[in-house]
């Protein structure tokens, strides 16, 4: 029974402690108003400005390639193994330069007869040429008939005629053996290899393509919607994703044909000043229209891991990072889709020292 009296008694004893401390807290707050109470870190050398709507470019955004104006696909003309390929993607090449050879066996053993055919036509054409000399003199002499003469005639013209289709088979056949070696036919550089050492090539068979040195071009697909919109010599702006440069010019050619599949056409745009080169990836945005938008300097923006805000201030001066939801950037502005409405108080400059609950030095800066 004393036990049961000496908890009951503790327990008291601790809920008057924490009566007594309560009250002492009462008592040290009384008179102090809620900024006094909690003591906010005081921020300042910012520049802040009030969101307004404003009339923006409405953009089309998509992505395309940088390809050559000139490209060539080497095929093969001959059926065969490919022995042996000298050049790999990426290889600089000069027009004329070796590039693969095919198996030649077949058409060798063609040249080696051509030439045989071609040696006993020139043979027989040399004793119809004699023949007929020593008939022309006899027949001058009126030792022979006219019909004779004629039919020697006749037999010089048959054997000239055989060496002539034996040298045009010669020649064939030197060309078709010519088509195993693989020569570049432009100066330029390998974009694509498609076939190795030990496969097989067939007439028609894609090899390699190279393309020439020369001007680029951005080509992209864009949604048939925007057909009657986008028109030649429309400002456009490019962004290189791999190095972050950019780059404001004109579209070039806009094809209007639509992709069936697709439903979307294509649009080539010039580079301009763009450190291009055949295949790079781009971003495309293209001004098509103007609309009404809120948006704020892109320096405003502070992005937190994955999360991207900004500060803004209320009528006490008290700083909050707000979460935001960004578009479009406009000329070192960017659109903001939610997150703030007109009106709101935004930190533009000295983000760096804004801090999420501090209060702004000197008061509250309109």
């Amino acid at each position: 029974m004393m036990k049961i009296l000496s908890k009951r008694g503790l327990k008291a004893l601790y809920l008057f402690i924490i009566l007594a401390l309560f009250i002492g807290l009462l008592a040290a707050c009384q008179g102090k108003s809620p900024e006094e109470a909690v003591r906010r870190p005081a921020v300042e050398g910012v520049k802040i400005v009030t969101v307004a709507p404003s009339v923006v470019d409405e953009v089309y955004e998509t992505t395309g390639n940088v390809r050559s104006d000139r490209e060539s696909l080497m095929a093969s003309r001959v059926m065969g193994v490919v022995t042996s390929v000298f050049v790999q993607e990426g290889d600089a090449v000069m027009a004329g330069q070796l590039l693969l050879t095919i198996d030649d066996r077949d058409a060798s053993q063609r040249v080696q007869a051509a030439k045989m055919a071609l040696e006993s036509a020139k043979q027989n054409k040399l004793l119809s040429e004699t023949t007929w000399q020593r008939y022309k003199n006899l027949f001058d002499e009126k030792a022979l008939s006219r019909q004779e003469m004629d039919q020697v005639e006749t037999q010089k013209k048959v054997a000239q005629a055989e060496y002539e289709r034996a040298k045009a088979m010669a020649d064939e056949a030197r060309t078709h053996q010519s088509f195993t070696r693989v020569k570049a036919p432009v100066s330029g550089r390998v974009t694509q290899k498609r076939i190795e050492a030990g496969s097989m090539a067939s007439p028609g068979m894609p090899l390699l393509v190279i393309e020439e040195s020369g001007s680029l071009y951005v080509e992209v697909a864009v949604d048939e919607r925007l057909r009657d919109k986008i028109k030649t010599g429309m400002e456009a702006e490019l962004v290189a994703e791999s190095s972050g440069q950019s780059q404001r010019t004109t579209i070039r050619q806009v094809l209007t044909s639509i992709d069936p599949l697709s439903r979307t056409f294509v649009v080539k745009i010039n580079p301009g000043s763009l450190a291009a080169r055949s295949g790079l990836f781009v971003r495309v945005r293209i001004p098509v229209g103007k609309k009404e938008a809120l948006a704020v300097p892109s320096g405003a923006i502070v992005q937190k891991g994955q999360l991207t805000g900004v500060y803004t201030v209320d009528d006490r001066g008290t700083v909050t990072y707000r979460l935001i939801r960004t578009g479009l950037s406009y000329a070192g502005h960017t659109e903001v889709l939610s997150g703030l409405v007109a009106g709101d108080r935004v930190i533009t400059e000295g983000v760096e020292r804004a801090q999420d609950g501090g209060m702004i030095a000197g008061g509250n800066p309109k």
